[in-house]
């Protein structure tokens, strides 16, 4: 007897790590201590940061990644568990849960270090994804091995590519919709022109976004371009705002909205982000989503 098919709407596959975010007045010097402000300790990375987001707005969200079987993945399991993401599509084993050290300031912009021991990207046959159906596949290029033969199912495709390494590079010409930082742009082109770079990327996508942070994005899709200005909000914490930026804008994919309507609700959803200490704690729900769209039009 065969198993029939989950029905899943956004299925984000790639990192998941465990976030210590401290809000400090200022990055130490050399050889200095200083003391926090706050402490948030919360689950994070892009794909896990996104499946939380798609979950949180309403709609069917599964995450496939790895996570160990340390205090930090037994954490971070719980609260994907708590947020209603589908943990079935996680590997679990012996090799640390990635670990992230996030320093705030009180501008909101942020440094960040991560760990990821003898933790690698997981192989191919880790994870059987026969019993899912997916509307939309979200990919944030840290597992590339796993992702790969997802585009061969015809499933709408997006990458969150944050900056260019093995995974986003492999990825970036093979999906439906690239999202891409500005930093990816910067790296993939060689020098900063984003609209240089807009234009050479959709030479060879069929959809392009390239979010400047406080400045918006552009984007090129079908023959056409245009930029969309950011959303105001007070900034407290900028971690993670890329990664509720590409949660809505799968969910809003899934959910069949226009182009315009998506690219105002993944924006809406990647300013929200920012207005909380910690990517996790600032991922909206569909309230205050939908009280950020219906104010500022």
């Amino acid at each position: 007897m065969t198993t029939p098919a989950s029905p899943i709407d956004v299925l984000c596959v790639g990192h998941a790590s465990y976030d210590l975010v401290f809000a400090v007045p200022r990055h130490p010097e050399a050889d200095e201590k200083i003391f926090a402000d706050g402490l948030i300790a919360c689950g994070g990375g892009p794909a896990a940061n996104a499946a939380v987001t798609v979950a949180r707005l309403g709609y069917r969200a599964a995450f496939a990644g790895y996570l160990g079987l340390d205090a930090h993945g037994e954490l971070h399991h719980a609260e994907l568990l708590r947020e209603g993401v589908a943990t079935g599509l996680i590997a679990r084993g012996a090799s640390p849960t990635p670990l992230s050290t996030v320093l705030v300031k009180p501008d909101g912009r942020r440094a960040l270090v991560n760990y990821k021991g003898d933790t690698r990207p997981l192989p191919v046959d880790a994870i059987d994804f026969s019993t899912l159906l997916p509307k939309v596949v979200l990919f944030d290029g840290h597992e590339p091995e796993l992702s790969a033969p997802l585009l061969a199912h015809g499933i709408p495709s997006v990458l969150d590519a944050g900056s260019l390494h093995r995974g986003t590079e492999a990825l970036m010409f093979a999906v439906d919709y690239l999202a891409c930082s500005e930093k990816f742009a910067r790296q993939w082109l060689g020098e900063d022109d984003p609209q240089r770079a807009l234009a050479a990327l959709a030479e060879r996508s069929p959809a392009v976004v390239i979010t400047l942070g406080e400045r918006g994005l552009i984007w090129r899709k079908d023959g056409e371009s245009g930029a969309l200005p950011a959303f105001r909000v007070e900034a407290v914490d900028t971690t993670g705002a890329g990664d509720a930026f590409h949660g809505g804008f799968a969910a809003g994919l899934a959910a069949g909205l226009d182009w315009p309507g998506l690219l105002r609700y993944a924006s809406a959803a990647g300013a929200l982000c920012c207005e909380r200490l910690g990517a996790r704690p600032g991922l909206p729900d569909l309230a205050r989503l939908r009280g950020l769209l219906e104010t500022q039009v």
